[in-house]
Parts: structure tokens; C-alpha cells; sequence
């Protein structure tokens, strides 16, 4: 692949690793630069159970785990911004939307990648990620500079959703979905990048499921192309070569 690349934005650690984890180290060992871009350090999240780090440090060391995560996929060292966690919505997001820009710039991606509007769970911080990355493609748009080929969402296909009762998580059609990435020959790849956040491990069920269930849960990774300018890029690319 001779794509630029792709820029993921998400609001906290981990969020790169669970949903598009094994799709991020696949492209990456296929040529394509793979950065991502966290808005916060997760200072709100857990500290795991027992804990691992006080309240104080969480920051600190969730950012750790998150370098941690990176390195184990594959991809390039993270961006993180030192917005504050839980806070997201409540911004005036023509800052933030121009850190976006500003690392879009430096990055120049291919395509980007982010939460649905509804931010899969309804977590507000997901949600406000998901408009500022909305906002920065159309500026782009609008000034041709730093202009990605195609933006994303995270998608959970209603079929996975019913057949595994995830209530919490809202779904699309099925038909609905662009791309979906086997992921399973990354599987040890893609859960030695989960555990690296040690701290959060506590707060995803889905680890203490059946091993069948995870691999319903996590080895398959879908993506719902949202805009667009046309022709190919990394990951439909990757689409019509699987």
C-alpha cells in the first residue's frame, strides 16, 4: 500500500485498542503509518481493582499504558491532548477541533477514524471526539489542505449486538457496515495491546466471557465509511484485497 496513512482520534486510553485495535496493527504491517491522536490521559477511569497507581497517577500511568499499547500493535507513538477526562462536551470545540486540524497537518492521513455520533456507547466524551473529528474533515474540505480521502466511524453490526445481548452498545445494519476485518491472526497482538491497560481491565466484562464470546466481540472489527471523496483508500483498499 502506498496510502499516507491513518489518524484514529479517541477521547481516552484504550479506546484505540478494544474496538480497532487489530485492524490498526494489521494496516500498520501492511505499510501504512498508523497514529493515534487521544484527547485525554483518562484521569476519570479506574485504577483498577485492587489498585494499581492512587487517584494522583492514574494520569501518568494510563498514558504509559497507552505507549504500552501502541508499541505492542505496531504503531507509531501516540498524540495525546491534556483535555480533561469526562469533560469533553462541555468545551467550546473550536479549540480542540483546531488541535485536530493541527495534527492532521502534521500527520496527514489517509483516512480518519473515530466514534459514531452516538459515540457506540453514548459516552459523552466519545460523542463530543466524534463531532470535532466531524467538524476538522469539512474544514478540511473547505481549505484542501490536509485533506483526508475518507472518514470512518466504529461500527457494531446489529447482528453481533443481538446475537450477543450488548444492550449498552448501539448497532447499524448490517448492510450498513463498509469494512470488517478479520482480526484473529492478530488475536495475541491485539489482547497483549488490551492488557496493557491494566488499570481498565476490570471494567470490561467482555474479558471474563467465554473465550467464544470474545471471539465474536473482538475478532472481528467494522467500520461504516461516513464522507468521503471518492476512490480508494487504505482500508478499502484492504477490503478488496481480503
Amino acid at each position: 500500500m502506498n496510502k499516507r496513512g491513518l489518524l484514529a482520534i479517541f477521547a481516552h486510553p484504550d479506546d484505540e485498542s478494544f474496538r480497532c485495535g487489530g485492524t490498526l496493527a494489521l494496516l500498520a504491517r501492511r505499510g501504512v503509518r498508523v497514529q493515534v491522536l487521544t484527547a485525554t490521559r483518562g484521569q476519570a477511569g479506574s485504577c483498577g481493582s485492587p489498585p494499581f497507581c492512587t487517584r494522583d497517577a492514574l494520569p501518568r500511568v494510563r498514558e504509559h499504558e497507552l505507549g504500552c499499547a501502541c508499541a505492542t500493535l505496531g504503531i507509531e507513538p501516540p498524540i495525546l491532548l491534556d483535555y480533561e477526562d469526562g469533560e469533553l462536551a462541555v468545551l467550546d470545540e473550536d479549540e480542540p477541533v483546531g488541535q485536530v486540524l493541527a495534527v492532521m497537518r502534521q500527520v496527514q492521513p489517509d483516512v480518519l477514524l473515530t466514534w459514531p455520533p452516538d459515540g457506540l456507547s453514548g459516552h459523552l466524551d466519545h460523542c463530543a471526539v466524534s463531532r470535532w473529528t466531524s467538524v476538522a474533515f469539512q474544514q478540511s474540505l473547505k481549505t484542501g489542505l490536509a485533506t483526508p480521502r475518507a472518514l470512518y466511524h466504529i461500527a457494531m453490526p446489529r447482528s453481533i449486538q443481538q446475537f450477543l445481548g450488548l444492550r449498552d452498545l448501539h448497532a447499524i445494519p448490517d448492510e450498513a457496515v463498509a469494512v470488517a476485518v478479520a482480526v484473529m491472526s492478530v488475536w495475541d497482538q491485539k489482547l497483549a495491546a488490551i492488557r496493557c491497560h491494566k488499570t481498565q481491565l476490570g471494567e470490561a466484562p467482555i474479558l471474563s466471557q467465554p473465550s467464544e464470546r470474545q471471539e465474536v466481540f473482538l475478532g472481528c472489527e467494522f467500520f461504516r465509511r461516513v464522507e468521503g471523496r471518492g476512490g480508494d483508500d487504505c482500508l478499502t483498499e484492504w477490503e478488496r484485497a481480503t
